[in-house]
């Protein structure tokens, strides 16, 4: 729940603040500026959390980076100076960088293992919920009353934030260990790379359908029926997640990913080639069975692949990757959009999902010829 609330807080300013700044500037790039901005200070941020919970533990960071958030959101009601929106905003963006990251973390370090998968995708849920929640209710409220009433809203939800996680249960986790890590070693682990390079491809192509299927909506005439495709894809999600969660427990990431690929390559292909509205609405039936899958299975498994003192590094990982991924797919479908039109642009995305499909099957496969022993005489003679 605290995390649902966080993320419908921040993605309503989120939504809300280029809106905002577009028309108090007259002038889109500073509206862009304030996401970029808050973007990579949140990339930045989670690469000194291990470093900076040798001193803290993770509930007094977490509250410590809630009242720093309030603090910040606070100071933007009292300015309309662009300078200052943008340092406000960066410094959200570490605030939200760590409390994401320690969210992911308290959560994943409480799930027995063995329901990893399924705990993941609980987790997984709240965040894409409260995503996609938060710019609609932003633009509502900008559209209905002003900016300024987003700002309190997104207020008055921290501070029950902040107040329910004083309640917070919190795993132990050797200190000792933990204080033993250089930066570098807090920051990165080479372990869960894979899984966190696979999301970020995906990321890639989500940034295409997030920022791109309304233009291609009206491109080929389906004009406001395209909000619909975001409808399904919630819908999906909420029914696909609890079971790929118990999926991943009992049988592995193998089956999960394989049929996620296949999906997001039908539907993002569909996208490319829709004249119309029932093609787009299948097509989120498809992509929305990937979006579903791909995230939680990919985050718990690099979550897996680590030690329970380096949990707090595969989330961090795993959530920049993803960050990364909307940020770099936003700007590169943009121009590939701009230079070639939608169509080609989501052929390109689609491409996207064969190269995760191929990268993890080679990597499967390796692992497989690992794991089998060799044949008794070879052994011998070995």
């Amino acid at each position: 729940m605290l995390t649902f609330l966080f993320f419908l807080s921040l993605q309503s300013l989120l939504g809300g603040f280029p809106i905002y700044v577009t028309a108090l500037s007259d002038n889109p790039t500073y509206g862009g500026l304030m996401t970029t901005a808050f973007m990579i200070a949140a990339v930045i941020s989670r690469l000194f959390l291990g470093f900076c919970l040798r001193y803290l533990n993770q509930k007094a960071l977490l509250i410590l980076s809630l009242i720093g958030m309030l603090v910040f959101i606070f100071v933007t009601t009292f300015t309309n100076s662009i300078v200052l929106f943008t340092i406000l905003r960066i410094l959200q963006g570490i605030a939200f960088g760590f409390i994401t990251t320690l969210l992911a973390t308290i959560t994943t370090n409480l799930i027995p293992d063995h329901r990893l998968g399924e705990g993941i995708g609980y987790f997984g849920l709240a965040t894409s919920v409260g995503t996609t929640s938060g710019p609609f209710l932003a633009i509502s409220m900008i559209n209905v009353y002003s900016f300024e009433s987003v700002l309190y809203f997104s207020l008055i939800l921290i501070i029950v934030i902040t107040i329910g996680s004083l309640a917070l249960k919190t795993s132990n986790i050797n200190q000792q260990t933990v204080s033993k890590l250089s930066i570098v070693e807090s920051a990165f682990d080479s372990r869960a790379f894979l899984p966190c390079f696979l999301v970020l491809l995906f990321y890639f192509t989500f940034a295409g359908v997030v920022n791109f299927i309304e233009g291609l909506g009206s491109s080929i005439g389906v004009g406001e029926q395209t909000s619909l495709f975001f409808l399904i894809l919630v819908a999906m999600l909420i029914i696909i997640r609890p079971f790929s969660g118990k999926i991943f427990d009992r049988f592995g990431h193998a089956y999960l990913i394989y049929s996620a690929t296949i999906a997001a390559f039908i539907g993002l292909l569909l996208i490319a080639f829709a004249k119309g509205v029932s093609t787009l609405f299948i097509a989120a039936v498809f992509y929305g069975i990937a979006y579903g899958v791909m995230q939680p299975t990919f985050q718990a498994w690099a979550v897996r692949l680590v030690p329970k003192e380096k949990r707090a590094t595969a989330n961090a990982m795993s959530l920049s990757f993803m960050d990364m991924g909307l940020a770099m797919g936003a700007l590169l479908l943009g121009i590939a959009a701009n230079e070639k039109g939608y169509g080609f642009m989501y052929i390109l995305s689609s491409l996207l999902a064969v190269v995760i499909f191929l990268l993890y099957f080679v990597a499967h496969i390796r692992r497989k010829t690992k794991l089998t022993p060799l044949p008794s005489h070879n052994r011998k003679a070995s």
